[in-house]
């Protein structure tokens, strides 16, 4: 079979504000497409992330708990996520977006940007953004049933119709497993539980012209081993945590690649609320909601042999959250608002051999100092299949609610006086696409500034938060190869280096940050032979640090480890597909957070349909 060259046309729509060919991009920029997640068969999104460069999953035990995601030593609440274009960072949580409750069987597409892109979408965007389309809204309909260890079992379906003007696609994905007990000894298993669905619609009423829609909805429930409420230790404890979010968006876009003017008119809707039990009986609960309305306006045209594009947006976002505490005896009650406007501008320029781009965005917050945002890149040709990228960037994240206003008696008090952070730093790449093969080598360095930090100050030892001072710094290296041939085989390795330090809150000094490995990798490949198709994957995890949760409460390196997962499948009959997965299957004993642990190997079995 003749080899296919490196799919050079793929579209990146999250390193700009408008689409570009991921070839043409100055962005570091990993795409894991609808055949690699169906081929992997991973049940929750965040296993996927591994496989791109410098992104580091934590997991809080078994597979369904509390999963933090850092990209390039940022911190968890740095990492911007968007669901078919719907900001989904929870505002009734810390900020970060919950990974945990991303069901894999709905995305067809995940789009991952690594580093500062507030200059284009605002707060949290310091690490990176990730982007994940929902459902995938080619003609036909697609039935998947799975079960295996742990109690495991899985079921999705989705369809979808088209036709010249219109689309119409949704998909349900439900998913439990019984678990194993999280902190090690006697104890309960823990165990979790989602049900998630998504639907997306489009009609183009005339040429250049699209009314859109789309919706998500996430309902979850998770057991988990708390806090000995004496010794602060992990322990086996019955807590568990119930938490829906929903969420949609409407718009409306017109104009194309053709032509000189082209907009949108967006607005949308988030909803979040989580609940916390211990033994079914309620702690507390959060809810939050964010309203967001975007438009935007493209100019595009030509001087000489340059293509310029001009793009100019505004935002007007208003977020709320609302407390409510019982175990304590004490009011923990908290309702809270804040809203923030944001005017951006970004012009593009290219011709045969050069892309670049400037973006400035300026957010104004009613709770904070406003804060302007700048990126600068610029990515060349240089014969022979290479090229050069570099861009200087800078982002910012807002304190979450929490930060400002938190309040567990006995526990935690907030600090409604903090800044927010600020991020600057620049990146380098050398790159080689030709026929089959695309390699990269990157280098980075970031500076956080004002970064926020929970700190236990003498006489009470109740936590609150600060901002620190001095920087934090991250640097790193990020190595990538792909290979293809033809439909048989895709592989794609990839290496990271992460330096990422902090000051310390005591004495200043710059101090080696918790959950990063310093080493990371992984390698992917995926493909079809005849009836049968399979994936594969193997993620390196170096060593990385903790604290532990007990006195003295000092740093504990956790061991390295490798993950590999498989999955094979074989059509038995047009339409109908039997597949085997494995995962952990080197039997890895492992742990991402110091005492919680996680799964062995495990086999799981299945039959999709098609049609």
């Amino acid at each position: 079979m003749p080899a296919l060259p490196i799919d050079t046309d793929q579209i990146v729509i999250t390193a700009s504000r408008v689409p570009e060919s991921e070839a043409s991009s100055p962005a570091s920029v990993t795409i894991i497409d609808k055949e690699r997640i169906t081929r992997l068969g991973e049940p929750l999104v965040a296993p996927l992330l591994r496989l791109s460069p410098s992104i580091s999953v934590t997991d809080s035990g078994r597979a369904g708990s509390l999963t933090e995601v850092r990209i390039r030593g940022a911190e968890a609440n740095h990492t911007l996520l968007f669901v078919d274009g719907i900001k989904i960072n929870d505002p009734a949580g810390d900020g970060s977006a919950r990974f945990e409750l991303l069901n894999a069987d709905l995305a067809s597409r995940i789009e991952i940007v690594r580093g500062p892109e507030s200059a284009l979408w605002g707060s949290e965007a310091i690490g990176g953004v990730i982007a994940v389309n929902g459902v995938d809204d080619a003609a036909g309909g697609r039935a998947t049933a799975e079960a295996g260890a742990f109690g495991f079992l899985r079921a999705s379906a989705s369809a979808a119709e088209r036709s010249d003007r219109s689309s119409l696609a949704g998909a349900v994905g439900w998913q439990r497993a019984t678990g194993i007990n999280s902190v090690a000894g006697p104890g309960d298993k823990d165990g979790y539980r989602n049900l998630s669905a998504r639907l997306r619609g489009t009609w183009s009423p005339a040429n250049d012209v699209e009314l859109g829609v789309a919706a998500i909805s996430v309902k979850g429930r998770s057991e988990f081993d708390g806090f000995d409420p004496f010794t602060f230790a992990h322990t086996d404890t019955l807590d568990s945590n119930r938490n829906v979010l929903g969420a949609g968006r409407v718009w409306v876009r017109f104009g194309g690649d053709r032509s000189p003017w082209a907009g949108q008119l967006a607005a949308s809707l988030l909803s979040s609320s989580n609940r916390n039990f211990v033994a079914d009986e309620p702690i507390n609960r959060t809810r939050g909601s964010r309203r967001n309305l975007s438009a935007q306006l493209e100019r595009s045209f030509q001087t000489g042999g340059i293509t310029h594009r001009l793009i100019a947006a505004a935002e007007l976002e208003h977020e709320t959250f609302h407390a409510r505490g019982t175990l304590s005896g004490l009011s923990t009650d908290q309702d809270r608002t804040r809203s923030h406007n944001a005017l951006t501008g970004e012009w593009r320029a290219s011709t045969s051999a050069f892309t670049g781009d400037l973006a400035v965005r300026h957010d104004m917050f009613n709770r904070f100092k406003d804060a302007t945002s700048i990126r600068a890149s610029l990515l060349g040709e240089v014969g022979g299949g290479f090229s050069l990228a570099g861009s200087y960037a800078e982002g910012i994240a807002q304190p979450t609610f929490f930060d400002l206003y938190g309040f567990f008696p006995n526990e935690f008090i907030g600090n409604p006086s903090l800044k927010a952070e600020s991020s600057r730093g620049y990146e380098a790449s050398l790159r080689f696409r030709r026929g089959r093969v695309a390699a990269s080598l990157t280098g980075y360095r970031q500076h956080l500034h004002d970064e926020i930090a929970t700190i236990f100050p003498p006489p009470t030892f109740l936590g609150t938060t600060i901002n620190l001072d001095g920087e934090s710094r991250r640097q790193g290296v990020e190595v990538e190869f792909g290979w293809r041939l033809g439909n048989q085989l895709r592989l794609d390795v990839s290496y990271a280096y992460l330096d990422a330090t902090e000051p310390d809150s005591v004495s200043g000094a710059q101090v080696r940050e918790h959950r990063r490995p310093r080493h990371s990798g992984s390698v992917a490949l995926d493909g079809v032979s005849g009836r049968l198709t399979y994936g594969a994957s193997l993620a390196y995890v170096g060593t990385h640090f903790d604290s532990r949760d007990t006195f003295p409460f000092d740093r504990v390196a956790l061991a390295r480890y490798w993950l590999a997962d498989a999955r094979v499948s074989c059509t038995v009959r047009p339409g109908v597909e039997l597949f085997a997965r494995v995962t952990n299957a080197l039997g890895q004993k492992y742990q991402d957070v110091f005492r919680y642990e996680t799964e062995g190997r495990a086999l799981y079995a299945g039959l999709r349909l098609s049609r």
